[in-house]
């Protein structure tokens, strides 16, 4: 069986490149980063973000941890 990537393995829509809002809570600090690159369902509005993304992700999420920010909000 062929996965076409451009449906959503959730509802079958289709997914469409756009961005998102990802938020973490860890410990005692909240970490925003807006505009983060994603694809997203058009219809079910399930959201996906590629592993270089991530990354860079985790890197922010590390730093604000490094610097122990209470709240740390960042646009991609």
């Amino acid at each position: 069986m062929i996965k076409n990537s451009k449906l959503c393995p959730l509802c079958g829509g289709y997914k469409k490149t756009g961005t998102t809002t990802y938020s973490v809570d860890i410990e005692t600090s909240i970490i925003v980063v807006r505009n983060v690159k994603a694809k997203i369902c058009t219809q079910c509005g399930e959201e996906w973000i590629d592993n270089k993304t991530a990354d860079g992700l985790e890197k922010i999420v590390e730093d604000a941890r490094k610097k122990k920010s209470q709240i740390e909000v960042i646009a991609m």
